[in-house]
């Protein structure tokens, strides 16, 4: 008897939209299980190759909190390409100017670093209040203790 591994194609697979509230929830723990959801590890169906995930959309990326002394220490740097163009921000500076990115920056440190990581992270969706534009979606409400393999 021959078993065959079934593997999803391109557009076999649904894609589900969810929303999380970062309001009070520690920016790591949210990372992991939206790069979980993101890349469809919570689904029967995933495939290490082919892109099985859900839309991720997240609000109050303002809330997200930091422990221990992270808001003070954990540094965020870009550089120019010229020469002294690097430019040092603590998370504390970060959260007050584009919160977006504390979190956009800690979901994309946990996907693959390739093609494939760069069209997931496209499904990701943060904003800085309790509004998002992705109405007519209809996501789903999911808490951090609803996802599965958490």
């Amino acid at each position: 008897m021959v078993m065959k591994t079934y593997f999803p194609k391109e557009g076999e697979v649904s894609n589900d939209w969810y929303v999380m509230n970062a309001d009070g929830v520690v920016l790591g723990r949210l990372a992991a299980r939206v790069a979980m959801i993101l890349r469809g590890k919570t689904k029967p169906v995933f495939t290490p190759h082919a892109d099985t995930g859900d839309f991720v959309i997240i609000v109050n990326a303002d809330k997200v909190k930091l422990t221990g002394a992270k808001l003070l220490q954990k540094t965020y740097q870009k550089h120019s390409n010229h020469p002294g163009g690097l430019r040092v921000t603590n998370a504390k500076t970060m959260l007050e100017k584009k919160p977006e990115e504390v979190i956009y920056q800690a979901v994309k440190g946990m996907l693959p670093k390739n093609t494939l990581g760069r069209k997931i992270l496209k499904k990701l969706k943060v904003y800085r209040g309790g509004e998002h534009p992705h109405k007519a979606q209809m996501p789903k409400e999911i808490s951090l203790k609803e996802v599965q393999g958490a």
